[in-house]
């Protein structure tokens, strides 16, 4: 019922077919992912309901690991690290 509530909400903000929709915080995925697995942990759902909701979880699970990466690299560039997460050393002019 939340996934149709979020569709509901998108397209009440005007986002439509094709339009690019903003992307989630990673709070906002954790706290999707968390009710996804307690549906499906309740085992109440028919096999086609379940795969539905698995195939939300990983789709948002994804995305939530992309934003990780997101900000380990973003934290990387203001630590000034390199690849292999040693401290980059800098001359000051």
């Amino acid at each position: 019922m939340a996934q149709g509530k979020n569709a509901r909400s998108a397209e009440a903000a005007g986002s439509g077919p094709g339009e690019v929709e903003p992307p989630v915080s990673f709070e906002v995925s954790a706290e999707r992912l968390t009710e996804i697995v307690r549906q499906l942990e309740g085992g109440e759902l028919a096999l086609e309901a379940s795969l539905k909701l698995f195939e939300e979880g990983v789709t948002v699970a994804r995305a939530a690991q992309e934003r990780l990466e997101q900000a380990e690299r973003r934290v990387e560039e203001l630590l000034g690290l390199d690849a292999q997460g040693a401290p980059e050393k800098r001359t000051i002019e």
